[in-house]
Formats: C-alpha cells, structure tokens, sequence
C-alpha cells in the first residue's frame, strides 16, 4: 500500500513537471518571438561589407539633387512628428525675431585683438609674479561686463526660452535681450532681479532701483508684468508697472502710465514669473489709451496682454531688455488683498481648521489626569507640571 502511494506520487510529481516543462517552453516561445518593425530601416538596404560597390557620386550637384530627394521622401519614423504637429499648428510655426538688429564684430578681428591681449600679458611681469606667488585676482565686475558684451545675450534668451516667458508674452516671436536690466528691490543688492531667481513678495513690496545703459535722447519703455497671475483668465495678465516715455537710463523722469504694485502671488498656486521688459522707442508715443487711472488698485483695470500692447506700438518701440524672477506666496500677500485691493483674498488650498476643544469647566468629570494640558497658553506641552 505505501508503495503504491509513493509510486502514485511519482508519477504526479512526473506528470506535472511535464506540465510545467511545456508552459516554459511555451512562454519561452512567446517572449522570443521579435515584432517585425513598421518599415525598412534607413540605409538598410547597403552592403556595408562591400562599400567599394557604392555608386560614386561624381559631382556635388548630383549629391546635392539625391540628397533632397531622399529628404522629401515619406518614411515612417516621421508619422509621429507630423502627427503632433498638424494637432499643434502652433510647434511647428516659425519663430520671428522682434527685437534690435545684432551687430556682429569681425571675427578676425576679435581674434588678432585676443592674441595682442595674451602677448601682453605673457609680457607683463606682475602679472607673471601674481600668478606664480597665487596673489593674482580677477575683477568679477570685469568679468560681468564681458559676459553682458559677449554670450550674454544670447543666454539670457535660452533662459526665458527655458522658462516659456516668450510663449507666454509673444507667441511665435523671440528677442535677444541686448540691453541688461540692473534692478534691485535693497540697497545692499542682496534682492537683485536676475533671471528666474526666487524672490519673497515681502522683498519686492517697495519699488526697485532699475539701471541700464543708454544713450542720450533715446526714450524707453518699462513693463512689469505676471502671465500665472490672473484670477479669471488664463490667457490674460496682470500689469504691475508701466513707465513710458523714459529719457536715457533715468527711470524716475519717465510717464508713469500704471504705478507699481507688489507681487500678491495667490496662496496654493505655487510660483509665479514676474518679468521685466525693456522697449526702445523710436520717438515719443502717445500713452493716453494705455494709462491707468492713478492710483490703480483695481484688477480689472490692470487686466493686460503684452502681445496685445506690443502690436499697438510695434512701430514705435521694439523690445531690447529683459529679466524676470519668480515669486511665491507669503503674509504680505494677504496685506496686500485685504488693504491694497481692499477685497477677500482667495485661497487655493486646504487650510486645515484649529482642534476644537470644548469650554473649559471648573470641575471636569471623567476627564484623564491631563485636562488641562489643553488650555495652556505655551506651544511646547508641560505634561506632569501643574
């Protein structure tokens, strides 16, 4: 009897490893079987081994010809692409350069200018001295100036590019900031305005100090804008200075067409973009449609598009500077709802309420020994003290 069971489980144990063998080398087959691709791969169809057997292209011309047409033939890695577009007319639109046109330095020029600097300094033996005893320093003022002179420019527009501030305030157009915009909301530059950098509204509550280069009798204009802002629209913004008409660099003797208001960033709405940008004019412009009434303290009033106001002057004034930061909620916000804009300040979170706790009794029955720990007025809990 217990040999027929120990044989019985032999051959279960048989029929079901048979069983198992089968599913694996089932599964196995469905794991190596390769999916065909959609279509012929590109350059599949040449010999690689034998490269020597290629038609030889005799004139670039002929290469030329084969080129695009191998260009402009459909293939089907580029479905997708042209898929995407054709449901998003706007990426694959061609950007337009609104801003000033760049004026490029001779190349070789640049160069024989470099090489003369690096003689002289190879000839220069303080310099030699410094670098040999490690005294010798770099201004960084220096350093700034060229950087602003050179790539600087060009980097500043793959920053706002980087943080949509184009999309957002000139679809389908770009500039290069080829002005720089020195603004600081502290004396001690400790708040400066740079380019995406955080800043508190507390910080940015009074108005900024605001430097750039300019050449005598030239007029300017200045924005201060917010695309995240706008309580009712997406699409619209919120005007927080507008200065026009600004003779040279000196901000102060300009029109003020909208005077400044600190940023009020919404709470639970995270970080807003507050940018500033710089318009050169051409001559003097009339601002009477644009001008707000003074003070300004209603939102309706300061609803504002910059494409909007730039292809009413574009003309006249053409954008040349830029720099934005970032802000976030905090109390003065809440200041500025409740006094600036004398109205409720909205609320985009969940503000979790206080733990009620019932009135306090003079005699409490069957309350734990720590009743009172409730009731105190210090944050830290004195348990066991009374």
């Amino acid at each position: 009897m217990a040999l027929r069971k120990v044989c019985a489980a032999a051959l279960r144990t048989g029929n079901d490893l048979g069983v198992n063998n089968v599913r694996t080398v089932a599964t196995t087959a469905v794991l190596c079987r390769r999916r065909p691709p959609l279509g012929p791969l590109p350059n599949e169809d040449i010999d690689v081994s034998n490269l020597e057997s290629l038609t030889k292209y005799r004139s670039y011309n002929h290469y030329f010809t084969e080129a695009e047409k191998a260009k402009n033939q459909i293939v089907w890695w580029r479905t997708y692409k042209s898929y995407v577009e054709k449901a998003d007319p706007e990426l694959g639109a061609t950007q337009v350069d609104i801003g000033l046109p760049i004026s490029r330095p001779c190349r070789t020029k640049e160069l024989k200018e470099r090489r003369q600097v690096v003689k002289d300094n190879k000839k220069n033996v303080e310099l030699e001295r410094a670098s040999r005893l490690r005294t010798f320093k770099i201004s960084l003022d220096q350093v700034q100036e060229t950087w602003e002179k050179t790539s600087g420019p060009l980097q500043v527009k793959r920053l706002a590019e980087h943080y949509g501030i184009f999309r957002d305030l000139f679809p389908n157009a770009y500039f290069i900031p080829q002005v720089t915009l020195h603004i600081n909301y502290s004396q001690d530059n400790s708040a400066g305005v740079h380019y995406g950098n955080r800043l508190t509204p507390t910080e940015a509550a009074s108005v900024p100090q605001i430097r750039f280069d300019a050449e005598e009798g030239s007029l300017w204009t200045l924005l201060l804008t917010c695309p995240d802002e706008h309580l009712l629209d997406n699409e619209a913004e919120y005007v927080h200075w507008l200065i026009g008409n600004i003779p040279g660099g000196a901000v102060q003797a300009g029109e003020e067409l909208c005077h400044y208001l600190p940023p009020f960033p919404a709470k639970g709405t995270g970080f807003h973009r507050y940018v500033y940008v710089l318009f050169k004019q051409d001559g003097h412009i009339n601002f009477q449609e644009d001008s707000r009434p003074s003070p300004c303290h209603s939102l309706v009033d300061r609803t504002f598009k910059t494409v909007d106001f730039y292809r009413k002057h574009q003309d006249s004034m053409t954008p040349a500077g830029l720099a934005f930061f970032q802000c976030q909620w905090d109390e003065s916000v809440t200041e500025t709802f409740h006094n600036t804009l004398n109205m409720r300040e909205p609320v985009f979170e969940f503000i979790r309420p206080p733990v009620y706790h019932p009135p306090q009794v003079k005699f409490p029955q069957g309350q734990p020994l720590r009743y009172l720990d409730r009731y105190r007025d210090g944050k830290e809990h004195t348990y066991g003290i009374y």
